[in-house]
């Protein structure tokens, strides 16, 4: 039993110089996948998250609602319809995903962070601080142009809303939604991209993608073949081999363009791994991948 205590203690200490390294630092967060689905998963996470403001870091988190969309859908007799990977988005759809996101996710997310671990949290939906513009694009093989709807990318980021609650000790939880710039129009933004483009308009410390997957593996099949650090000159490489394949392509490419625009680092970790964040942040080898400009 004293071993035990031991071993907690030499954890705690392990993480005073990056506690206090990161002290006052800006966190983004983004979390989606199975993580949003396990009440577990989704408490040990926002333990960790309190931690973080706790210790003086100030963390911006954005999160995603996919599954919970997709079952207000059905519920509606919405059927679902997705685009190469983007859900087509018209106008009844838009109240669906609006009403699901602010009110059951966002909402859910806030009770949790309020309630059960005492730290202050407040919705900032992002149709309050993204302005953006209507996704378009062609079929690669036909031509044709592809209609998303109202699925909008980033185009302006009202900072200030953002920075004001983080420098008041709250914890703004933002919702991946827009308001056309054109239009004027509601708009659903893809969350990794909304994640993005906050930390890219604030030049934040880290940036940690939280889903249901290690990281970048170099054998999908092997969960021992991560890849612990990437720097941008691995990645041409890296997709040539076809490590860098699938979703993982848009992702590190989203990375890369965060890094490139100033973001000191991007992490990529698994959130069903209990305290997978804290691990990350706060020990030496970490637990998932770091990508970081090269040196």
């Amino acid at each position: 039993m004293m071993q035990q205590f031991i071993e907690k203690a030499n954890v705690l200490i392990e993480a005073v110089p990056y506690i206090q390294d990161f002290r006052g630092s800006l966190v983004v967060v983004k979390v989606g996948g199975s993580v949003m689905e396990s009440p577990e998963n989704l408490l040990r996470l926002l333990s960790d998250i309190a931690f973080m403001r706790t210790v003086g870091i100030k963390v911006v988190l954005v999160h995603g609602g996919g599954k919970a969309i997709n079952r207000a859908m059905e519920r509606a007799g919405i059927p679902p319809n997705f685009v190469r990977g983007l859900r087509v988005t018209d106008e009844r759809t838009v109240e669906v995903v609006e009403q699901v996101i602010k009110h059951e996710v966002n909402a859910n997310i806030l009770k949790l962070l309020n309630q059960n671990f005492h730290v202050l949290a407040r919705p900032l939906h992002g149709d309050w601080i993204l302005t953006t513009r209507k996704v378009t694009g062609k079929d690669p093989e036909t031509g044709a142009e592809l209609d998303w709807g109202f699925v909008g990318d980033p185009v302006a980021v009202k900072t200030d809303a953002i920075a004001q609650m983080a420098d008041a000790g709250v914890i703004p939880v933002i919702t991946p939604l827009g308001i056309g710039e054109e239009d004027g129009q509601l708009y659903n933004v893809n969350a990794d991209v909304a994640a993005v483009a906050i930390a890219k308009a604030m030049r934040v410390r880290k940036l940690v993608f939280i889903s249901d997957v290690p990281g970048l593996l170099r054998n999908v099949a092997d969960p021992a073949s991560l890849i612990s650090t990437l720097r941008l000159g691995d990645v041409p490489g890296l997709k040539a081999e076809g490590v860098i394949a699938g979703g993982m392509l848009p992702k590190i490419d989203s990375c890369a363009e965060a890094i490139e625009a100033g973001v000191q680092r991007v992490h990529l970790i698994d959130g069903r791994m209990p305290h997978s964040l804290l691990l990350e942040i706060f020990t030496k080898q970490g637990v998932g991948t770091e990508i970081k400009a090269d040196e």
